[in-house]
Formats: C-alpha cells, sequence, structure tokens
C-alpha cells in the first residue's frame, strides 16, 4: 500500500508562509484574488499542498496565476525566473529515457512530473505565463507536446529571448543542463 503524501506541520506552516509571502509580492499575477481564499482551499487538501511543496522544493517557485470560476479551484504555476533547478538534465518522456543507448539522464520530465503530482504546462499556458512577467531568459522549459509530433521522436519546449516567446523542437532523448520543465496545479 502507497503512503499517503502528507508534510509534517513544520512543512507545511513554512510552505505556506512561503506561498502567501510569494502571494502579496506578485499580486500582478493575481489581480483580485484574496489569499485567504487561497490558502482555506490549501488546506482542504493536503495531497495538493504536498505536490506544491514538491514543485518549490525542486526550485519552482510556484504562485497562483489563476482561477477557475466554475470549479472554484485556483491554478498554480511554477513562477521561478529560470526552468527549476532541480527538473533540469531530463529528456522527455519514459520512451525516451529509455531509447538512449548510453549517457543516459537520470529522469524524465514527464515521469517527475507525475511523480510530484502536477501537470507539464502545455505552449499555451507557457505563453499565458510569459505575459505575467520574464522567465527562462537563459534556460528552456519542456512543454506539452502533440501527440503527432511525438510519435515521430520529436518534442518541444520554449524559452523567453529577444522579448519573444520562442517554441523549438529536439529530440525527445535530449537532455541539456539549461533545460527543465514547469508545471501546473489546480487546487
Amino acid at each position: 500500500m502507497e503512503n499517503k503524501k502528507e508534510l509534517s506541520s513544520e512543512q507545511r506552516e513554512a510552505l505556506l508562509r512561503a506561498l502567501k509571502s510569494r502571494f502579496e509580492k506578485n499580486m500582478n499575477r493575481h489581480q483580485g484574488l484574496a489569499w485567504a481564499n487561497v490558502q482555506e482551499r490549501l488546506e482542504a487538501s493536503r495531497e495538493k499542498l504536498w505536490s506544491l511543496h514538491e514543485m518549490e522544493s525542486t526550485g519552482g517557485e510556484p504562485d497562483v496565476v489563476g482561477h477557475d470560476e466554475k470549479t472554484g479551484e485556483f491554478i498554480f504555476y511554477d513562477c521561478s525566473a529560470e526552468s527549476p533547478k532541480g527538473r533540469r538534465s531530463a529528456c522527455y518522456d519514459r520512451e525516451a529515457l529509455e531509447a538512449r543507448k548510453e549517457y543516459k539522464p537520470e529522469n524524465n520530465a514527464l515521469d517527475m512530473a507525475a511523480a510530484m503530482g502536477i501537470e507539464i504546462l502545455t505552449e499555451e499556458q507557457y505563453r499565458a505565463l510569459q505575459q505575467l512577467g520574464k522567465f527562462d531568459t537563459k534556460t528552456s522549459s519542456w512543454v506539452k507536446t502533440p501527440a503527432d509530433i511525438r510519435k515521430l521522436g520529436g518534442a518541444i519546449f520554449c524559452d523567453r529571448r529577444y522579448e519573444t516567446v520562442f517554441v523549438y523542437h529536439n529530440g525527445a532523448e535530449s537532455y541539456y543542463a539549461a533545460r527543465g520543465f514547469r508545471g501546473s496545479l489546480r487546487v
């Protein structure tokens, strides 16, 4: 039986303090939203708190970037200036990892995201994030790759250079020290 993904009370309190501080420092990301409402949802969902802790501990600096009026969920994205340090040097998915003959990376982006309980950003989500600030000006981030591209062996990633968001392609088995992935979580 798998253990529940829970934080100690000290971890939970430290995470909530960090999230509140980031929320208050970056009101442009979530205008019109109140921290008290976010905290109430967080405290009611311990497993989501665990996922946010994973995002935080790998350098993602998660923050609220939206609110779904229909479901009441708050939407968190990784908002670190560069691709999260604890999630770099990973190829795109398990198939790509297994296809590498030598110099295999330790992990892949899709499995890491699943283990953390988060979703990898889509290209559209990545572009929306870039409307809130300047991200990945020195790094790049894998984004969810359309099935037709992945079926042909490729994967896509994005970055920001020259005040423009670029979308590129690479073999899914490639990995670089400056490429990671950003995630999203609905709470």
